[in-house]
């Protein structure tokens, strides 16, 4: 291993005295060599395991060349959308194109200057395209699909940006295999059977496409989980809903029993989990030799302006909120890295030429659930937060204290935050912690995520009540009164979800104010795929007792609901002990909308 990058073309190939890459990994994003990047984490892995590892980063979709400039891979392409799903990151939640890409030189999602807007450098459904032309340059090379795209369509979906439902992106690809979850596991395990001539079935993890004669060769119709047919979710969208219940449930348990689908002439077949990175895999995994930039090719990524002085400290969320798929691809499982671990990644940090003196996150998709664990061994349910905390959630607030403390102490260090999303119910059970974080820890808002106000709306969220807000934020307010601290909040909330109507959004606007805090950007609800959201917002139905329930799907409607929250919370000054802007933010007018 060196400290280099991986190679991108065949003349970074060469400087490295290979003729051939063992591996061509494919991904829509610009190559950037931090651990925040999925494709870097894979193929910094594989290089730790022996294997010769090529980066094509945003090939040209429109030209095949792309796929041939270095020759095929001596045992497999692996291919990624990228960090996003292409879709979304095409895409708003309305279907209005993006004019930018954060993961991509400048933030241009396209290919020469954005004023020719020809080709995009991410293709719409990108594991599709980039399989096809894969296949096309190296038929006989095997094609693995894997990131957020492949793991979140492995099953039937619903596409926003076409209003359909889709098969698996395995069955519409034709790719050899799908890596679902986080994927080390289950990619190393490939490469091994690859390089010794052994057979890629039954690896756990990964899907398979089978005919009808390798189903029943594999004898697995008894010991399944049957998922309702592609052809019977499209003329029944009542079984969607069922069939992302019977997966969440089955995710949520770390079930072995594996699940099959009937898509077109074939049977999908998701093989056991993986088993998650024990901590000493998960350090010994952010430990590799990264060079933590992009590389020269990829200039002023703003995704790596982002995240370039952060770290993360925990895989994994057991909040299950029906709008999110953390759990469906991390897991529901909660893996914390060591402090030991963590604090020399914080020491590589420092030492990097740009290096400030701020540490911007010390995070995860849920901060405060790092030094978490589980009371039950094999819980099968892993949903601490719905209706309320598990009494089975072990929290150890200490050793995130301690943290945060040591990591302010490094060498050069002079402010360290925690920018990612935090759980309110269990800061409320951790004191300690949440003056900590208030009082040195906040990056001039604390990121809170009530989503909404509502009891319905809440319980179709899978969210706890509305009173937890407005105990929260007493709360903290009560600290920063006592300490003579200025406390701001910027909470996210989402518009237009599936059973939210315009009255509850009215609801909402006035209990915000009531509560002195500012939706400055509320996300209206987009129906990605993998969530129990996407399913009642295509089904209609609500998720717990099968019901009808109001989806706003029409764009006046959306829109509207999102204006009557901006224009709400917004118009009036707000109090002043609880400002949402950081220090010497200028505030933006909201224009009224007109009816």
């Amino acid at each position: 291993m060196t400290n280099n990058f991986l190679p991108t073309s065949i003349k970074e190939m060469a400087a490295r005295g290979w003729d051939q890459a063992d591996i061509i990994l494919v991904t829509g994003d610009a190559y950037i060599d931090h651990p925040a990047f999925g494709v870097a984490l894979i193929g910094r892995w594989l290089e730790a395991h022996g294997f010769k590892v090529a980066i094509l980063a945003q090939p040209r979709h429109h030209n095949i060349d792309d796929f041939k400039q270095f020759g095929p891979p001596r045992l497999f392409y692996g291919i990624t959308a990228g960090n996003l799903d292409s879709i979304v990151a095409n895409y708003s939640g309305n279907k209005k194109v993006r004019d930018q890409d954060a993961y991509s030189p400048q933030g241009n999602p396209y290919f020469g200057e954005q004023k020719e807007k020809k080709f995009r450098r991410r293709p719409d459904r990108a594991s599709i395209l980039y399989t096809n032309l894969a296949k096309n340059a190296y038929p006989q090379t095997p094609v693995v699909l894997g990131g957020i795209e492949a793991s979140l369509r492995r099953f039937v979906h619903y596409d926003y940006q076409q209003a359909k439902i889709r098969n698996s992106i395995l069955t519409d690809a034709k790719a050899d295999l799908l890596v679902y979850g986080m994927g080390e596991k289950a990619v190393l395990e490939i490469a091994r059977r690859l390089q010794s001539g052994a057979p890629i079935q039954a690896i756990a993890g990964t899907c398979e496409r089978l005919t009808d004669n390798a189903y029943h060769d594999r004898q697995l119709g008894s010991s399944a989980l049957i998922l309702p047919t592609h052809q019977n979710i499209v003329k029944d969208a009542a079984l969607f809903l069922k069939s992302e219940l019977l997966l969440d449930e089955h995710a949520r348990s770390l079930s072995e029993t594996p699940v099959l689908q009937r898509q077109k002439t074939n049977w999908l077949l998701q093989n056991q989990p993986a088993t998650p990175l024990t901590v000493v895999e998960l350090d010994r995994l952010y430990s590799l030799p990264f060079c933590r930039a992009p590389h020269p090719s990829a200039k002023d990524v703003p995704a790596y302006r982002m995240i370039r002085h952060s770290a993360t400290i925990v895989r994994g969320c057991s909040g299950n909120c029906s709008f999110c798929a953390i759990t469906r691809h991390q897991g529901p499982r909660v893996i914390s890295r060591t402090p030991s671990s963590i604090l020399k990644e914080i020491e590589l940090i420092s030492r990097m030429a740009d290096f400030k003196g701020t540490i911007s996150d010390l995070g995860g998709p849920t901060a405060n659930l790092y030094g978490t664990s589980c009371r039950i061994t094999g819980c099968k349910k892993q949903d601490c937060f719905y209706p309320k905390l598990c009494k089975n959630l072990q929290i150890n607030e200490e050793v995130m204290i301690d943290l945060l403390q040591k990591s302010s102490k490094v060498k050069g260090v002079k402010h360290v935050f925690v920018s990612s999303g935090l759980r309110m119910e269990l800061l409320l059970k951790t004191p300690r912690l949440l003056k900590e974080l208030i009082l040195h820890h906040t990056p001039g808002a604390m990121k809170i995520a009530p989503e909404h106000t509502e009891k319905e709306v809440l319980r179709l969220m899978h969210k706890p009540g509305s009173m937890m807000l407005s105990e929260f934020l007493n709360y903290c307010r009560k600290i920063a009164t006592d300490s003579n601290h200025e406390i701001h909040f910027n909470p996210y909330v989402i518009s237009a979800h599936p059973g939210c109507t315009a009255a509850e959004m009215r609801n909402m606007a006035r209990k915000l104010k009531e509560l002195g805090i500012t939706a400055r950007q509320p996300q209206d609800f987009t129906p990605t795929p993998g969530t129990i959201s996407t399913a009642m917002y295509v089904s209609g139905l609500d998720r717990e007792t099968g019901q009808q329930i109001h989806v706003p799907k029409n764009s006046s409607e959306r829109q509207e609901q999102r204006h009557t929250l901006m224009e709400k919370t917004t118009q009036d000054k707000r109090p002043h002990f609880a400002p949402t802007d950081p220090p010497g933010t200028k505030r933006r007018k909201t224009k009224k909308t007109t009816k």
